[in-house]
């Protein structure tokens, strides 16, 4: 069964873990050298970040790339030029027209993206599965925007789309949408919970990470 695979995969990775500002960090190397890092609420459980990291074709690591979590904003100290563009019109720098921002929030049940800075109604928006390229797409009828993405999650453990637990909403010029999770999917999350205790921690007053 593949929920069992990928949960295999997991249990056998190498693991270490960190307890750090309320959050329990987890690190997996995976046998074909892929890293997946995790952030856990530690009084919740909840997921606050994934991301994953590979190696090139000559052994240098790469960037870290957000599954989970807020998207790394580019420079420092502020937002970069893909999400602000001054308006010329006024020239006012405080005046700024904000690109649409995606992000993947889960919640305990649903996977839950949203996408920040978009003005329009929720009755512009649609919101649908396409099972042909198992993704979902949103866009609007007025074609200010549109976009496609996958749940890894899902491909992971080779679980069908279901249009029927895909729902939406609309508020702070933030579009929400929540894909309820599969009872297999919630299991297998149990299950790497229960796994991830027998991890040994390591706080972060005390150095780096412990090896399991």
């Amino acid at each position: 069964m593949a929920v069992t695979g990928w949960l295999e995969n997991l249990r056998t990775a190498e693991k270490t873990a960190l307890l750090q500002d309320g959050r329990r960090k987890v690190h997996y190397l995976f046998p074909d050298g892929k890293e997946m890092a995790e952030e856990y609420d530690e009084k919740t459980g909840e997921l606050l970040v994934r991301k994953w990291r590979v190696k090139s074709a000559l052994g240098a690591l790469g960037q870290w790339q957000m599954e989970v979590g807020e998207p790394a904003l580019p420079g420092a100290g502020g937002l970069g030029p893909e999400f602000i563009k001054e308006n010329k019109a006024n020239s006012l720098s405080w005046f700024c027209l904000l690109q649409p921002i995606f992000m993947r929030k889960d919640t305990k049940m649903s996977f839950q993206w949203r996408i920040r800075n978009l003005p329009y109604p929720k009755d512009v928006y649609s919101v649908c599965v396409d099972q042909t390229e198992r993704c979902i797409i949103v866009q609007t009828t007025n074609k200010k925007y549109y976009k496609k993405f996958s749940i890894p999650d899902l491909d992971r453990y080779q679980l069908p789309l279901d249009e029927s637990v895909l729902s939406f909403a609309h508020a702070n010029r933030t579009l929400i949408i929540s894909y309820r999770k599969p009872k297999e999917v919630l299991e297998a999350e149990s299950e790497l919970q229960k796994e991830l205790k027998k991890v040994k921690t390591a706080h972060s007053s005390d150095g780096d990470c412990k090896t399991q």
